[in-house]
């Protein structure tokens, strides 16, 4: 479970709901009415954008939201240089039974290749072909979030118009009056929350996900070639660490701040 995920929800969770508490009765803001609203508007806008295959991992992107990795960077070229290791000691064929142990299949398919003496260009073609459509199906989960976190606070103002619809319509009332101003104000808080404090945060999360995941893949890419090339086991390590530093270097001036305009395992 990754802690940061969590802790940021209760927190938000806690501080709003207390700021509410503080100066009035939470009662008043709860209304079924605007929650229909808000929540049935994104989840039908969504299905609409999207196909059924795409809706049913919906789930899976919020449990990767919440989870942490589980291998980092690090560990990965531990892995790959224990691989080296073997492979000089007993042989590429020794690798086959190994990393059958590891629940990664983008790695146990590399080895494979090696295994089966691919090529090394095919075998690098065949992995970063692999990697694309890996980043294809990361882009669709993520912006599937994205678009909950737009269409949220639109269908908050599509009840904003709702209410006022209804005040107008109803001004000799003075208990229908109150009864459509409250839906209007309260529909737009209930978009603009569940768009800032849970739609468009765990698209960010999954976008971190996601870098995180191709970076792994790549240090997965390179080490297999590495080790197909007969390397030494402290040159595999030297080699990962400096692709690695130059890979955390290069994404974090070229993603600097990237913002929603509203306002991310082989796992997606």
């Amino acid at each position: 479970m990754d802690l940061a995920t969590v802790i940021g929800l209760i927190v938000g969770i806690v501080l709003i709901g207390g700021s509410m508490v503080l100066d009035g009765n939470i009662v008043q803001f709860y209304s079924v009415q605007s929650f229909l609203i808000v929540l049935g508007g994104t989840l039908a806008g969504t299905m609409i954008s999207y196909s059924w295959n795409e809706l049913r991992k919906l789930p899976a992107l919020v449990r990767i939201a919440f989870q942490k990795h589980q291998l980092e960077s690090e560990e990965m070229i531990g892995v790959m240089v224990g691989f080296a290791e073997k492979a000089r000691r007993e042989g590429l064929l020794a690798l086959e039974k190994d990393v059958m142990d590891i629940d990664d299949s983008f790695l146990q398919k590399g080895i494979q290749l090696v295994v089966d003496g691919t090529d090394p260009e095919l075998l690098r073609n065949i992995m970063e072909t692999k990697l694309t459509f890996l980043e294809e199906r990361h882009d669709k989960g993520r912006s599937m979030m994205s678009t909950m976190g737009q269409l949220s606070p639109a269908f908050g103002m599509i009840g904003t118009l709702i209410g006022l619809i209804q005040m107008l319509s109803e001004l000799d009332d003075p208990d229908k009056l109150a009864s459509g101003m409250a839906v209007a104000l309260i529909t737009t808080l209930y978009g603009a929350l569940l768009a800032n404090l849970l739609f468009i945060p765990l698209a960010g999360k999954l976008r971190e996900r996601s870098s995180e995941e191709i970076l792994i893949k790549e240090v997965i890419i390179e080490g297999v070639l590495s080790i197909q090339a007969g390397e030494n086991p402290r040159i595999v390590e030297e080699k990962l660490r400096a692709f690695l530093a130059e890979n955390q270097e290069g994404s974090g001036a070229a993603t600097a701040p990237e913002v929603d305009t509203v306002a991310v395992g082989d796992n997606a």
